[in-house]
């Protein structure tokens, strides 16, 4: 193993290890056996040394999401995509805290590779007619609630100790983003950790009647924005533009405002 890559794997040992999350550049030299400028050589600072950890980091989470072969239903993907992404926070809290840290000023480019990887599955789910919203901004709503819930959930753990709270989460912003009939199918048969324990088979009887009236309601509203969404997938895999540069530019900017309209 190379000075640099020890350096590296010590520092990723001791943020893992620290109580804080944070190390120093002097115990990260005694724990490698290497003296302060060869840290410096390869890494330049601690900035430089815990970006590098970060890079590290973004790696070890990507390593499982460039090897996974896209499943047949987008959804599903994305729902497994969602629970790793916490999983993976809950089992490397200190690493997961410093990966998303302000502090750091740049995004890694494993960061940015995260999001097209989130961006894909949405793209794939748009051209099924699965997608209300567009993917890019369907990807921003996904990915700003996925991160906040695990920083919650690593950060604060003696607040947040229901074990449903991601879930909960995770499809509440997957109803918000996925048309209804999809939704509608995911929760035909729902999870028993997320149900009400206060809420008797009583209850759900009596709003039973109204369900189908809502669900319509709901659906009819999703249809102009879920056809939108599926129409500007579907152009980008055309094998051949049909549209001049300016009418495609046109024509997004159209279709993008049919499907990301806010709605009440």
């Amino acid at each position: 193993m190379s000075t640099k890559a020890r350096i590296l794997e010590v520092a990723a040992a001791l943020v893992a290890e620290s109580p804080d999350g944070d190390v120093s550049t002097r115990a990260v030299c005694e724990a490698a056996g290497v003296g302060a400028p060869a840290l410096y050589r390869h890494f330049g600072d601690k900035e430089g040394l815990l970006s590098a950890v970060v890079d590290h980091g973004w790696d070890k989470y990507l390593a499982t999401k460039r090897d996974r072969a896209p499943g047949t239903d987008p959804v599903q993907d994305l729902r497994d995509g969602w629970d790793t992404h916490v999983e993976f926070a809950l089992h490397n809290p200190n690493l997961y805290r410093l990966m998303n840290s302000p502090a750091m000023r740049k995004p890694p480019a494993a960061a940015l590779e995260s999001h097209r990887i989130l961006t894909a599955d949405l793209q794939r789910a748009a051209e099924q007619g699965k997608l209300r919203l567009a993917p890019e901004l369907a990807a921003q709503i996904i990915m700003s609630a996925n991160v906040g819930v695990a920083l919650m959930l690593v950060s604060r753990p003696a607040t947040f100790t229901d074990e449903s709270v991601s879930r909960r989460v995770r499809d509440s912003v997957h109803t918000m983003v996925f048309t209804p009939d999809v939704m509608a199918a995911r929760t035909a048969t729902p999870d028993p950790s997320t149900l009400d324990p206060s809420t008797s088979e009583a209850d759900t009887s009596d709003t039973s009647d109204t369900s189908g009236t809502v669900a319509t309601t709901e659906a009819d509203d999703s249809r102009l924005p879920a056809t939108a969404a599926r129409l500007n997938a579907l152009l980008r895999q055309a094998p051949a533009p049909v549209l001049s540069p300016a009418e495609d530019a046109l024509l997004t900017e159209w279709l993008n405002r049919l499907s990301n309209a806010p709605r009440s």
